[in-house]
């Protein structure tokens, strides 16, 4: 994300071809390191495995959209508000 001095989550290029999305938040040996593995699916599509139980797509343009749509679905989380419950008074026994 652009103004972050650390982003939270990074790609990795692994061959020409694969990446990988790292969450910053956890250590490498930690399993939730890993959020996705990216793919080259065709010249102009990749395809993802999220291992993460993400509701995202499976296939992208180019892995920076992959990476865009984790740090916005992060980012969108943190920016709501807690919904307010009504609260009713106790019903009275008759």
């Amino acid at each position: 994300m652009p103004g972050d001095p650390e982003p939270r989550y990074v790609l990795n290029r692994i061959t020409p071809t694969e990446w990988v999305i790292n969450d910053q938040r956890y250590p490498e040996n930690d399993p939730r390191h890993l959020v996705a593995c990216v793919y080259e699916y065709a010249e102009t599509e990749v395809e993802v495995v999220w291992l993460r139980d993400l509701p995202l797509a499976i296939r992208y343009s180019d892995a920076y959209q992959v990476l865009e749509d984790v740090a916005r679905m992060q980012d969108s989380s943190r920016a709501t508000r807690p919904i307010a419950i009504p609260h009713l008074p106790p019903l009275l026994a008759t």
